[in-house]
């Protein structure tokens, strides 16, 4: 799930036993969504709370101590705290991480010097001085909010998500694949301003991989394997054993790769020379990375690549590439996404299956073609989510928000669904004003909110959110 530093913060001017019983909670809220904690006991500080600048200095050298580990930093304000404490915490660990500010409810039939918090006046000031010295922090949905409530535990499962991307992003590696389509100008990227951000892309000539599946021989057992496995994936009927045993070679080639270079995900060239001069596409083989958690690409589009990736962190689920292809009827907020089709089985549900890819089979044959995974997009609500680089201005800029995948009757071929999304039009004016790619990055579930967060707040990309 996620390793948090905790803060516990303290004032003695309040009662600090308030804060021995409310560390205890939050500790076991924690553990019961299976989150880790990295924090002092009361061996280090009186009631492992922080109040002091040594305290301070202590909590920050067990943070930095365990820096690889942690993921994000929780503070929780069982009584007012020591606003002063948690900030210097923070700034002496060094770690530039997503922080997210807590704060206990008092209750009112407990109003007494002796068991009142002032937690959430408390709050307000660790949060000055937080903006203060420059530290980027993310609020519960609440002011205050009891640690076992419902919607703390939601606070902490988004934050978590946030950590998640935020972790992820500022140490991603890419894989691309052969080179861009030369007529998709509009995958362009600027490999320089991603490396700014973190983001490393390391390309691979396409000619290599085929060399190298060349010498892979078809009895090869992992070949083999990989044919089972396509089996099991997809329903393949129709589709010819030689097919499926290239694509499971060029599948065996390309996960070598990624084990070695540690891609996080993939963007393949595809269009038009595998199917030209290797006989295949490799969508169901990038429908099963995907799967996997480990996002593939069509058309070279790294920047896509970022969207999916982002998507797969915050949703811990598999996402997709698209075009926003079509529009519906003369609903204004409704459109059809589609691709040829690359998408996970996640996606689907369990009605995909293995074909030939319909649109440029006429070009290169039929027999060329087979490897598409195609079928209807179940009906969930989703969240999209596009990437790019803005080489102009030298920034990352992207943009989210969440829709719905209906049942709406549709009759076509490739990987479709029928997408509402409100006040569409608004969206699709931004998309097109600001040059953004036909490309967008969808996964099912609601978490525009983590990309919001993460994206603006702590990667410090320019994001529009569409709500």
């Amino acid at each position: 799930m996620a390793t948090l530093g905790l803060i516990v913060g303290n004032r003695g001017f309040f009662p600090t036993e308030l804060c021995e019983e409310g560390r205890k909670r939050v500790l076991k809220v924690l553990a019961e969504l299976g989150i880790d904690v990295v924090t002092l006991t009361p061996e280090d500080t009186p009631f492992g709370t922080v109040e002091s600048y040594e305290d301070a200095k202590k909590c920050a050298a067990l943070f930095k101590a365990n820096a690889e580990k942690i993921d994000g930093i929780l503070v929780t304000l069982p009584n007012f705290g020591d606003e002063r404490s948690v900030a210097n915490s923070i700034r002496l660990s060094g770690l530039d991480l997503p922080v997210l500010v807590h704060a206990f409810p008092d209750e009112t039939d407990k109003m007494s010097q002796a068991n009142r918090r002032d937690s959430f006046c408390g709050k307000i000031s660790v949060c000055n001085n937080l903006k203060q010295y420059n530290i980027p922090f993310t609020l519960t949905e609440l002011h205050t909010v009891a640690p076992e409530a419902g919607s703390f535990k939601r606070d902490l499962l988004r934050f978590a998500a946030v950590c998640r991307v935020v972790k992820g992003l500022r140490k991603a590696r890419f894989g691309q694949i052969g080179v861009r389509p030369a007529n998709f100008t509009t995958v362009r990227y600027s490999e320089k301003i991603l490396e700014k951000y973190g983001i490393s892309v390391e390309p691979y000539d396409l000619a290599e991989i085929l060399g190298q599946i060349e010498r892979l021989k078809e009895d090869d057992p992992a070949v083999k394997e990989k044919v089972a496995a396509l089996r099991n994936y997809v329903a393949t009927a129709g589709v010819t054993e030689g097919a499926l045993t290239k694509m499971a070679q060029f599948a065996v080639v390309l996960e070598g790769l990624i084990k070695e270079h540690e891609w996080d995900g993939t963007a393949i060239q595809c269009w038009t020379a595998l199917e030209e001069y290797y006989g295949v596409v490799p969508c169901a083989v990038m429908s099963m990375l995907s799967e996997m958690k480990n996002p593939s690409a069509c058309e070279a589009d790294i920047t896509g690549l970022i969207g999916m990736y982002a998507l797969t962190l915050a949703s811990d689920r598999p996402s997709a590439l698209l075009d926003w292809n079509n529009n519906y009827g003369d609903d204004p907020d409704q459109g059809v996404v589609f691709h040829c089709s690359n998408l996970p089985q996640d996606i689907f549900g369990h009605e995909a299956v293995m074909d030939y890819q319909a649109i440029i089979a006429g070009t290169v044959g039929k027999e060329n073609t087979y490897g598409t995974v195609t079928g209807r997009i179940k009906p969930a609500s989703f969240t999209y989510c596009r990437v790019t680089t803005d080489d102009t201005s030298g920034q990352i800029r992207a943009y989210t928000g969440e829709g719905e995948l209906t049942n709406d009757p549709l009759q076509t071929f490739g990987g479709y669904g029928v997408i509402r999304i409100p006040r569409f039009q608004k969206l699709l004016r931004y998309i097109c004003e600001n040059g953004f790619e036909h490309h967008v990055a969808i996964c099912p579930g609601e978490v525009g909110a983590v990309i919001d967060e993460a994206f603006r707040k702590y990667l410090k990309w320019d994001l529009y959110y569409h709500q």
